[in-house]
């Protein structure tokens, strides 16, 4: 009887100390290499675009502003009232080490309707509109990565193009971290705008 319950416990010892090592911790992230690209994309409301982008493995930092128009350092009640041509869009600053321009773009599509011609969500108007702006060496990652997508939706339907890069014009500081900021009044306005309900129709 000790002899069976000293096997006993060397087979259980065994068992654990070889559990522990297969359910360790998970690999620590990849640490920052200091490299810094950027990335801009227009994706209707820019609090949820940057909200959503800054959340992510490898993103440095997201910044709220237009894209796409022809005002110069336009203002928000500018592009609102229409006629600058500008997009809301966000700024996004990556490590590449980290994370690639075609991550960010695949991540990109499942943040908005890429159905939608009108605006995102309750946001209506021109300026809501998306678009992925991509550079030139960007552009070959960002057509493949829209092409990927639209097989899922259906081409016929996936609206969003990819445009050739334009200057960013920042925001106004009160529309920075607009959501980590305000979260009440964040919340309540993406609750508002169905945007979950709806990415859930559009993706599943």
């Amino acid at each position: 009887m000790p002899r069976r319950l000293a096997l006993i416990l060397v087979i259980l010892a065994a068992a654990c100390s070889g559990g522990a090592r297969a359910e360790s911790a998970p690999p620590p992230q990849q640490a920052d290499s200091g490299r810094r690209e950027t990335a801009v994309f227009a994706g209707g409301c820019f609090w949820s675009m940057e909200s959503n982008f800054e959340h992510v493995p490898g993103v440095v930092s997201a910044v709220s502003g237009f894209a796409g128009g022809r005002t110069t350092n336009p203002s928000y009640d500018q592009v609102v009232r229409g006629g600058t041509g500008h997009l809301e869009a966000v700024q996004v600053t990556y490590d590449p080490a980290r994370i690639s321009y075609r991550a960010l773009v695949d991540r990109f599509w499942r943040m908005i309707d890429p159905t939608d011609p009108e605006g995102q969500f309750c946001d209506r108007g021109a300026n809501y509109g998306t678009a992925v702006f991509a550079s030139a060496a960007q552009r070959p990652a960002a057509e493949a990565s829209r092409a990927a997508a639209a097989r899922i939706i259906g081409p016929d339907r996936f609206v969003t193009p990819v445009r050739a890069s334009a200057r960013f014009w920042p925001a106004e500081a009160e529309h920075q971290d607009f959501a980590r900021r305000n979260p009440v009044r964040y919340g309540g306005y993406s609750r508002f705008c169905g945007r979950a309900a709806r990415l859930r129709q559009v993706w599943g």
